[in-house]
């Protein structure tokens, strides 16, 4: 298992929305998120910031992110959260999200 921790901007005229939506999450996207290896997965807000926690717990990240990105309803879950979220300006290339890196753990 692989923890992952993430962080993205959500725009203040949005967070109503945003947190409405996720309120609700539809069930085909949780069903993705499952299918994909993910498990324990959170978002919280922080004025304008969002950060996620979640476990992987699958040997292919990579391939479980291209099934993920594929799924139909994935897809127009995101196009409608994409355009709340404002990226962080030094994520990686290719991040939406950018990954943190852990500092401390303990169970």
């Amino acid at each position: 298992m692989k923890r992952f921790g993430q962080v993205i901007g959500i725009k203040p005229e949005h967070i109503d929305a945003y947190e409405k939506l996720h309120a609700e999450t539809w069930e085909g996207v949780l069903k993705t998120i499952e299918n994909c290896n993910i498990r324990n997965y959170s978002i919280y807000r922080y004025n304008n910031l969002l950060f996620s926690y979640f476990e992987y717990h699958g040997d292919d990240f990579d391939a479980d992110m291209a099934k993920m990105a594929q799924d139909e309803t994935t897809q127009k879950w995101w196009a409608i959260c994409e355009p709340m979220q404002n990226p962080v300006d030094d994520r990686e290339e290719g991040e939406w999200w950018k990954k943190l890196k852990e500092v401390f753990h303990t169970d």
